[in-house]
């Protein structure tokens, strides 16, 4: 980021070409709705280059950009409140095609990891915003809960408490909704 901040066109490339993608998911899996997490995804780095100049190397660059992430949908959250059409939570991480040129390819199992991740996204989706966000920022991006709670203005303790009751809402909820799922066969 400093040197895109002293003029180098190919330093925001790197960065722009190594945090897209997550940063994109982030947006994705926090506010369900495809155009505005492509909204805020373009905003982010509409922020980012704005900044660009006043950077200051006070967290690392990923602890920063995710900050901005999180208050632009902290905004949105505000001015719109509950924003929870759940669609596409999890993109498939194969195409049909793939799963079906595979040898192990077993309609049995795939639809039961279908309908296993169906449950999942619902019970993600459920999860409080401060908790899911945790969850997701851990999960997905790996990010310690020392940077998560820089990233969402929260103390340490706080974090760690999002993370714990993630986890544990998360496999109530899943355990509660297989068993209803067994019993509905």
């Amino acid at each position: 980021m400093l040197q895109y901040a002293a003029g180098s066109a190919r330093a925001f490339e790197l960065l722009y070409r190594k945090h897209k993608g997550p940063l994109y998911r982030y947006f994705v899996r926090q506010i369900y709705d495809q155009q505005l997490a492509e909204d805020l995804y373009q905003e982010t780095w509409s922020r980012v280059i704005k900044a660009a100049s006043s950077y200051e190397t006070s967290a690392k660059f990923t602890t920063w950009l995710y900050r901005i992430a999180h208050n632009l949908i902290v905004d949105h959250v505000r001015a719109v409140k509950p924003v929870n059409s759940f669609t596409e939570v999890f993109e498939p991480e194969q195409d049909t095609e793939a799963q079906l040129s595979n040898d192990d390819f077993n309609p049995e199992e795939q639809e039961l990891d279908r309908r296993k991740s169906t449950l999942l996204k619902g019970c993600v989706a459920n999860l409080p915003q401060v908790q899911k966000e945790a969850f997701l920022l851990n999960v997905e991006m790996g990010f310690t809960a020392a940077i998560i709670a820089d990233i969402a203005g929260a103390t340490l303790e706080a974090t760690k408490s999002r993370i714990r009751y993630a986890y544990k809402g998360l496999k109530d909820c899943v355990d509660l909704k297989w068993q209803g799922a067994e019993h509905d066969r």
